[in-house]
């Protein structure tokens, strides 16, 4: 039996993954939060997320006249510019020290800027110039490709140094 999953819409998929982040940006900045566990779920989500985007969207929504590849590609360098600050945020020592407490804002910046333009150019193109039956399609491999990484435990920081230290994506 196939999983219910496996027919959503990639835009939405994609959009509730980006309310799961901010809800995340939340708990890390709570006192009264585990701080530290919302950290990793954040950082495997958006590793996942990001990876996910990049292997199984981004290139099939480039296809689409009605999407602007110039926003696709500058999506891909702020997911590089997202990993770089999560790495930051990953390697201080001290939850909730000052230090982290900055570096988080930082975090927060980026992906937030991030989902913002996403959502206000690529995936607004996606829902006016793609066939729901292919967001379908690109929902269901999303999916797959994301829950694969998030079970290779994408979000240690030895996987985001790794990309970070691996370079930039094509085109940068």
């Amino acid at each position: 039996m196939a999983d219910k999953q496996e027919n959503q819409d990639v835009v939405a998929v994609i959009l509730k993954d980006h309310r799961r982040m901010e809800e995340l940006f939340r708990r890390m900045r709570s006192v009264e939060a585990d701080r530290a566990g919302a950290l990793a779920e954040f950082s495997a989500l958006l590793v996942a997320h990001g990876e996910a985007e990049e292997a199984e969207v981004y290139g099939a929504l480039k296809r689409f006249k009605g999407v602007d590849d110039h926003e696709v590609d500058h999506g891909s360098e702020e997911h590089a510019e997202g990993n770089e600050a999560l790495l930051a945020l990953l390697e201080v020592s001290e939850v909730g020290s000052d230090e982290w407490d900055a570096r988080l804002e930082d975090l927060v910046k980026a992906v937030s800027h991030h989902l913002d333009e996403e959502e206000r150019t690529i995936l607004n193109g996606a829902r006016e110039s793609v066939p729901q039956e292919r967001r379908d399609e690109l929902g269901a491999v999303f999916l797959r490709e994301r829950e694969r990484l998030l079970a290779a435990d994408c979000g240690s920081v030895e996987n985001v140094r790794a990309l970070v230290r691996g370079g930039r994506h094509p085109g940068e």
